[in-house]
């Protein structure tokens, strides 16, 4: 089966006030090149969902797709977006501001929704559900666009819809840790650099 990974930029990062959190920069790189490097091979084809700064992000050498849909619509948005790009079997989608991402989550992931062949995969960090990190069949596309197309926006309530695995992820913690303000951004520049 072919693989894709979409990684969402397209955010208004209002906790980070309205810095583009991908292109912020965390031990010496912007942050979504730290997710970049992780996926990228893991995958046939990436991409990265930006609404701002394109440019910058085409620099990473990954194709650059915006939301189809105007307005800052959230995660699914981007979703939507990347399965319609990508046109991969399979489709990864994790956040641009999750730099300690780990592959191994990632792989598992994938597998997990080979395997199981679900609609959905999503992980369960022993606490609750991580969302933003999934991967998903081509086949949700429609379901998907229909979910938005009604004004609906909170994935779990889309989930509703599909088969889905949640996948036992207690031992990727660090991989769910994102950047949301410059007190944490700064503690982890410090982690990354010791």
């Amino acid at each position: 089966m072919s693989t894709g990974a979409i990684i969402l930029a397209g955010g208004l990062a209002r906790r980070m006030g309205g810095q583009d959190k991908g292109l912020i920069t965390l031990a010496g790189r912007p942050m979504v090149e730290h997710v970049l490097q992780t996926v990228k091979p893991l995958v046939d084809r990436c991409v990265i969902n930006a609404n701002r700064n394109l440019d910058a992000y085409a620099e990473f050498g990954v194709p650059v797709i915006t939301d189809r849909l105007a307005g800052h619509l959230g995660p699914l948005a981007g979703l939507s977006a990347g399965i319609e790009s990508l046109d991969t079997d399979l489709v990864l989608m994790c956040p641009c501001d999750s730099p300690f991402l780990q592959g191994d989550l990632c792989r598992s992931l994938i597998k997990a929704c080979i395997d199981e062949d679900v609609d959905l995969v999503v992980p369960h960090d022993g606490e609750r559900v991580q969302p933003v990190f999934l991967v998903v069949q081509r086949r949700v596309k429609s379901s998907l666009d229909d979910f938005l197309a009604a004004g609906e926006r909170k994935i779990d309530r889309w989930f509703e819809q599909l088969t889905i695995k949640q996948l036992p992820a207690a031992g990727f913690g660090e991989s769910f840790r994102n950047i949301n303000t410059d007190e944490e951004r700064v503690r982890a520049e410090s982690e990354l650099l010791s």
